[in-house]
């Protein structure tokens, strides 16, 4: 038993002072005026505990990235707690159909191991091979399909695909198939040929639908989210304008109430008073902060990367190709926080429900993201700036600022 006094506590609806976080047995047992006498107390001099941070959208962070060969589920797993990270869905671009076998083989090994000190493998997140070419991104362009149903046509939007080999949209369905069980969402562009029809085999296997890299007018956003899509992968980024003629998918996603929302909040990709303004517009459990983090977070700038088959760049404040096209993030969820809180003056309780608590309940994790008794002890020790002073899962030390390196178990 631990109990964790001195400490601001941010709690669902308030911020506590003067109170004690209890844990026992890999969960938080209580919050209380005072240490029980059997508990070992620890400080937290001028911090702040909130939950761990839960990541929905992560390509990869300190050099590695989900699709790189060797084992880098797990070593993300390792390097994550360090941010504040307790919990992570794997994030790929389109790729290979080996190579998504390869990451999801992995997802299902970190989560049927035994818990220790690193964050949780959280089912992947595709943003898949099945999103409109226009609005790609830094996706490769060779690796796209487009989904008919009838399962035998290679068909691509490439004629010479290279990096990515050949391969059919139904090699890519067959390895969704085989291991929907570590696949939690698939971001897809629902205007594109077969999208609707995808929707529905994807939903059929138990795997949620996110509207992303999509030109979709707002007609066809709202037959997708009518036909269950729950989920907007980076909302303003990789789809269609908002226009207040032709409002389009982000107009469709902020009109809808069934739709969680994810936010890049680094700074660059939404301007922090967008991101005031969604969450002025929608309940804070309809949107969430993501990172977007490629292999580039956590290095200086100019240090090169990985992202899938592509070599990106870490700037001040993004990654990008060699064309300068933007190519995800280069924040962490640490990061993320202190935008939130700073750039985008959002209450900080507000802003770890953001980081937290709505990430956690949407993608299944319904015994995280909150500070109260009967929650899992996934936490994360802030500073007076906001920067993480240790992180705790399982109720387990997996980071500590005076012992960088990884506790051992």
């Amino acid at each position: 038993m631990i109990a964790f006094a001195g400490a601001d506590l941010v709690l669902p609806d308030r911020v506590v002072r003067d109170h004690v976080l209890v844990v026992d047995g890999g969960r938080i047992a209580d919050i209380t005026s005072s240490p029980p006498s059997a508990a070992r107390t620890v400080h937290i001099d001028a911090g702040t505990i909130v939950p761990g941070f839960v990541d929905a959208h992560v390509h990869g962070a300190c050099g590695i990235d989900t699709l790189d060969a060797g084992s880098p589920i797990a070593d993300l797993a390792a390097v994550l707690p360090q941010f504040g990270t307790t919990a992570f869905a794997p994030t790929t671009v389109a790729c290979a159909p080996d190579d998504l076998q390869r990451v999801l083989l992995q997802v299902r090994a970190c989560r049927t191991s035994a818990p220790g000190p690193a964050a949780r493998v959280l089912p992947a997140h595709l943003e898949s091979n099945f999103i409109n070419p226009h609005y790609r991104g830094a996706q490769p362009l060779e690796c796209l399909r487009t989904f008919t149903g009838r399962g035998s046509e290679a068909s691509t939007v490439s004629s010479t695909p290279t990096r990515c080999g050949t391969f059919a949209a139904a090699d890519v369905m067959r390895v969704i198939k085989a291991h929907a069980d570590a696949i939690g969402v698939v971001t897809l562009a629902p205007e594109m040929e077969g999208g609707l029809r995808l929707m529905s085999e994807l939903r059929h296997l138990g795997i949620a639908v996110s509207l992303g890299h999509s030109g979709a007018s707002f007609a066809e956003a709202h037959a997708a989210i009518a036909a269950g899509a729950t989920r907007a992968t980076h909302l303003f980024n990789g789809m269609s304008a908002l226009h207040h003629r032709a409002p389009g998918l982000p107009g469709a996603v902020l009109d809808s109430t069934a739709v969680v929302a994810e936010l890049i909040c680094d700074g660059a990709h939404v301007h922090p008073a967008l991101i005031r303004m969604v969450l002025a517009t929608r309940r804070r459990t309809r949107v969430m902060a993501v990172s977007d983090g490629t292999a580039a977070a956590g290095l200086p700038a100019g240090a090169t990367a990985r992202l899938g088959v592509e070599t990106i760049t870490a700037g001040p404040d993004c990654a990008r190709l060699s064309d300068g096209t933007m190519a995800g993030s280069v924040a962490t969820m640490d990061r993320v926080l202190r935008l939130l809180i700073r750039d985008a003056a959002i209450p900080i309780v507000d802003a770890v429900h953001m980081c937290a608590t709505t990430p956690a309940h949407t993608v299944g994790l319904e015994d995280a993201g909150r500070l109260e008794p009967g929650m899992l002890a996934d936490l994360a020790v802030l500073d007076a700036e906001s920067a993480v002073v240790q992180t705790w899962v399982n109720g387990q030390l997996a980071w500590s600022r005076n012992r960088p390196e990884r506790p051992s178990v």
